[in-house]
């Protein structure tokens, strides 16, 4: 294995860590919210993690983690880690205690949030490129706060149409487990609900790939649902990259 591969081999691999993760929001200068909980899994990428709070996509939250240090990207020798990450998916979690109602995903964005954010804290981000390899750069959302609320990946308008794909179930090295010839229920830029018999579950890494619109695209499932057919769904976020909707109508 080449040193490309190693190193986009480490971005891929997710960890199930159910490590404690004080997440903490603010609204204004002087007030906000607060809440302990735990991580479900942790990655290169961001954390992805449960919450009684239903959290609006491209706000910020500073989240502080015992982590181990081998994972850092700064601050190795303090014994907790902050950093900073962007709501990239708020979905409820169907069937579960109202204590932790959301599952919520989060990408990192670094030690310290943009500077526009101390200026109002209720500012809408959304990225804008893969820093260093590691942590992503945020803008400022160039759309209203009320039209960037949403429960299932709606960052972007989602077009109701079948869109073939294959998607292929990854390991912690990338590698393929299993793969699934489907169509999309739905899809956007930045995410779609798959129509999918996958034994994939929140958190797991997958790979959606296209011939139609000659796109690759490393993902990440952020839910898994059955609809009223009992067909089950899953709901991924595009990690990599957005998917060409260019001609979509």
């Amino acid at each position: 294995m080449d040193t490309a591969t190693k190193k986009e081999t480490r971005r891929l691999q997710r960890f199930s860590l159910s490590l404690p993760v004080r997440v903490e929001s603010r609204t204004n200068e002087n007030n906000g919210w607060e809440e302990i909980t735990r991580l479900t899994d942790i990655s290169a990428f961001g954390a992805g993690f449960n919450l009684k709070h239903n959290v609006q996509c491209g706000r910020l939250l500073q989240l502080t983690i015992p982590l181990p240090r081998q994972m850092r990207c700064y601050d190795y020798t303090e014994p907790q880690y902050k950093i900073w990450g962007l709501v990239r998916s708020c979905i409820p979690r169907e069937n579960e205690s109202v204590d932790e109602g959301n599952a919520i995903g989060v990408a990192f964005i670094g030690k310290n949030p943009p500077l526009s954010y101390f200026d109002d804290p209720n500012k809408i981000y959304e990225i804008s490129h893969l820093d260093s390899g590691r942590l992503w750069s945020v803008v400022e959302a160039s759309i209203e706060p009320e039209e960037t609320i949403m429960q299932d990946l709606r960052r972007h308008s989602r077009f109701s149409i079948p869109t073939n794909v294959l998607v292929e179930k990854l390991d912690g090295n990338g590698n393929v487990m299993s793969s699934e010839p489907t169509v999309t229920e739905n899809i956007s830029l930045s995410g779609a609900a798959i129509f999918s018999m996958l034994d994939a579950e929140a958190g797991d890494f997958v790979r959606v790939r296209s011939e139609q619109y000659d796109v690759s695209i490393i993902s990440v499932v952020r839910a898994r649902r059955i609809g009223a057919d009992n067909i089950p769904r899953l709901h991924v976020e595009f990690v990599d990259r957005f998917f060409p909707l260019e001609g979509i109508e």
